[in-house]
């Protein structure tokens, strides 16, 4: 079978090596030429355009930055659908709101096509040992057709319901972590103000019945080390953006998340945005903390 990736950042460039490595024959697109070029490292093939992609495959995966992107593939005259489209299945993979993934669904739907929406939870490791959680929205006989493709990058391919659901289950996931993060990060300035190390105070949280995965794997960033990027600032920003506008549009307050969102805006403005999530928290300390620099731990 002959798959297409559109979107060859991180994630788009795992997910195309893993498929190769499982037999699959695979062709991809990026907006930046060279990461397009860079798919012949691990075996697959660039194309000149997205239209060139969908001509010759019959599932086409996307992951690409946010909704504007998003739009722009099945919106713009030289994108997915510039392509002769019916029978072709489209996996739209991007953490946009659900409501783009139900006008691009419908957009599809007139040219012939069918998509489902099914962004991942899951990072560059998790791909690599094909273990995503897709949290896929759409018919359900398409979600088993697109099964074919994703059983390989996944451990579960979770059925969430109508198009739109994986993504607002994403949403949901992303503004929890944000959350988390957000508490976190309040939490370590807090303790810092009052005497304690962030090393006690990412031990105790370790132990505590709120002990999770997620703190384990952080703590050496945490610890002011560097690891390898799973999510950046900009893009959780993004995500809990996309959650704030669309409680606004179902009719939900959401007092919590525009908190947050107000101190992850402060982190992308301060030159933080490209940074790992981890990164957060000592951020905050740096720019939202009254106190000399000089004290800053």
């Amino acid at each position: 079978m002959k798959v297409g990736i559109i979107g060859v950042g991180r994630m788009g460039f795992a997910m195309a090596r893993r498929l190769v490595s499982r037999g699959l024959d695979v062709v991809g697109w990026d907006l930046d030429p060279a990461r397009g070029q860079a798919l012949a490292q691990v075996g697959a093939r660039g194309c000149a355009t997205p239209a060139e992609v969908v001509a010759g495959c019959e599932v086409i995966l996307s992951i690409v930055t946010d909704d504007a992107a998003v739009r722009s593939l099945f919106e713009s005259p030289n994108g997915l659908l510039a392509a002769p489209a019916p029978g072709k299945l489209f996996v739209e993979m991007s953490t946009v709101q659900p409501e783009t993934i139900r006008q691009v669904a419908a957009r599809a739907e007139q040219a012939g096509a069918r998509l489902i929406g099914a962004p991942v939870l899951g990072s560059i490791p998790t791909v690599d040992e094909g273990k995503l959680l897709f949290l896929a929205g759409g018919r359900p006989e398409d979600i088993e057709a697109a099964k074919a493709v994703l059983a390989h990058l996944a451990r579960e391919v979770a059925n969430i319901g109508p198009i739109g659901a994986g993504n607002a289950m994403k949403l949901i996931v992303n503004l929890s972590m944000a959350a988390y993060l957000e508490a976190l990060a309040e939490g370590l300035s807090l303790g810092v103000q009052e005497g304690l190390t962030i090393e006690q105070m990412l031990d105790t949280p370790g132990k505590a019945p709120t002990a999770n995965p997620w703190l384990a794997a952080k703590r050496d960033v945490l610890l002011g080390g560097s690891a390898a990027t799973t999510l950046d600032v900009a893009a959780l920003h993004k995500d809990v953006l996309n959650a704030v506008t669309t409680g606004s549009a179902d009719g939900v307050a959401m007092p919590m998340a525009a908190g947050i969102l107000s101190a992850l805006s402060a982190t992308v403005a301060t030159g933080h945005g490209g940074e790992d999530v981890g990164q957060h928290p000592k951020a905050f300390r740096e720019h939202m903390v009254r106190r000399p620099t000089s004290a800053l731990k």
